[in-house]
């Protein structure tokens, strides 16, 4: 299996095989999977959104209840409050699953209305 990661944390690896870009489309089976720079929980933090299908992979940047850690070198949480606003909130609709990479899996609807409450508690 090839490791891909996007260029801003290619340093974070010791080998990889290809550098993803903001909005580069993926074969992954039979799925096309578009890329999507969301910047915050790393600098080069990506989520995944397969193609006709009402779900986002969030990696680190989403979870049920709020952003990702960005307490780890190299985290930035206005980053990753605008990589949400702009990224998933401002483009998904309510009905898509978020997928994150690990825990409970939640809803871009379940979470868009908590936006201002993280901005105000801060993570």
């Amino acid at each position: 299996m090839d490791v891909c990661v996007s260029a801003e944390d290619s340093a974070m690896l010791d080998a990889y095989d290809h550098l993803l870009q903001d909005n580069q489309e993926i074969a992954v089976g039979r799925l096309t999977v578009q890329v999507l720079c969301t910047p915050g929980h790393t600098p080069g933090s990506l989520c995944f959104a397969p193609a006709g299908a009402p779900v986002l992979f969030s990696g680190d940047t989403l979870f049920p209840g709020g952003p990702g850690n960005t307490k780890l070198p190299g985290g930035d949480f206005q980053a990753i409050i605008t990589s949400i606003r702009e990224r998933i909130f401002d483009r998904f609709s309510d009905e898509v699953t978020v997928l994150p990479g690990h825990g409970a899996a939640t809803t871009v609807g379940a979470e868009r209305p908590h936006l201002d409450e993280w901005i105000e508690r801060g993570w």
